[in-house]
């Protein structure tokens, strides 16, 4: 147990004051969990906090809507974790009696909680011996013990679980779990950590070797996707038209405008050729103005945009597309993109 005394009275003497630390409520360490997904801790704060005072408890969670959950998740990303979320507030208010489960063997059938999740909720509420690997865990074990397996490989998702659980002390397994995240996040950083006053710099195999740099080894990433949008903003008597978009993709479930996705970057000429533009508006329609490409960064994804302020449109598209009309100042009700709420907001 010497890496670990060694690693809990470092996190004792240099961890940050986090809310989500000083509580045993699983519902509170859920929420912060599946927030932080992502999300670095400082972007993150504000959303658990306005969570947290919104929804105190997994009952109130549970019964918000859809909506209300992604209007308050607007401008985090990933939203599906916000959909999932509701799908499990909703299991625990049924199976659960509205009681946070805490068991990992619980937690872990639950939608949108995975090994890392649950072992965290388990090991933060009651001290459950679960190892958690995040990045930070990851990167921390590589360095130490100098493994070159890839983080992001199956063999390697394997190997450094099987190391984080030797390592974990049962008897303080929670603390120990949360020195693990925070000595990677602060001590042993991704770039320029400053090994000079690391506890470990005795025994670490990356600094003796000078491999600090060099570990850990992550597979190439995938390609990243261009994508390129026109979205039109279409208005009459203080509305505008706006849509529901699917849950397969981008933004799922959050709301938009109407819009028309190319291959590749095109001009307005080829905008105005397009069926669905055609189809929608007209062959001589009224265009007030057409935005600067606006470029919005995902993770996967490159989104290049421009907004097309347009006022001749036909009725039918309306239906046959499943728009509707909502007051300008309701606008805010609805969940939207960041890329669509931010130019809209300056706009309207």
């Amino acid at each position: 147990m010497i890496f670990s005394d060694t690693l809990i009275h470092w996190y004792r003497n240099n961890k940050r004051d986090l809310p989500w630390r000083n509580t045993n409520d699983a519902y509170l360490i859920w929420l912060s969990e599946i927030i932080l997904q992502q999300t670095r801790v400082e972007q993150g704060m504000p959303y658990y906090h306005k969570f947290s005072e919104q929804y105190p408890d997994v009952k109130s969670f549970a019964a918000a809507s859809e909506d209300d959950i992604l209007r308050l998740w607007q401008g985090l990303g990933y939203y599906s974790r916000g959909r999932n979320m509701l799908k499990t507030a909703k299991i625990i208010t049924a199976n659960f009696k509205g009681v946070f489960p805490t068991a990992h063997q619980d937690l872990i059938k639950l939608t949108g909680i995975g090994d890392y999740t649950a072992a965290a909720i388990s090991s933060f509420s009651i001290n459950e011996a679960k190892a958690v690997v995040d990045g930070n865990v990851y990167r921390l074990l590589a360095r130490y013990f100098g493994i070159d397996t890839p983080i992001n490989s199956t063999k390697g998702k394997k190997q450094f679980q099987e190391i984080a659980d030797k390592l974990i002390n049962p008897n303080n397994a929670g603390e120990h779990n949360q020195a693990m995240i925070e000595f990677g996040a602060l001590q042993c950083k991704p770039k320029s950590p400053n090994c000079t006053i690391c506890p470990f710099i005795s025994s670490c195999f990356a600094f003796e070797n000078e491999k600090v740099n060099e570990l850990p080894i992550k597979l190439k990433k995938l390609k990243i996707r261009e994508r390129f949008f026109y979205f039109f903003i279409v208005e009459k008597e203080h509305q505008i038209l706006i849509k529901r978009r699917g849950n397969k993709d981008i933004w799922a479930g959050l709301h938009d405008l109407p819009s028309i996705e190319f291959n590749e970057r095109t001009n307005f000429e080829d905008l105005a050729a397009h069926h669905d533009f055609q189809n929608w508006f007209s062959k001589s329609p009224i265009v007030h103005s057409v935005s600067d490409e606006i470029k919005h960064i995902l993770t996967h994804q490159r989104i290049y945009a421009r907004f097309v302020r347009i006022n001749t449109y036909h009725q039918d598209a309306i239906q046959n597309n499943e728009w509707f009309w909502v007051n300008i100042d309701d606008l805010h009700q609805y969940g939207q993109p960041k890329l669509i709420f931010e130019f809209l907001k300056k706009l309207l």
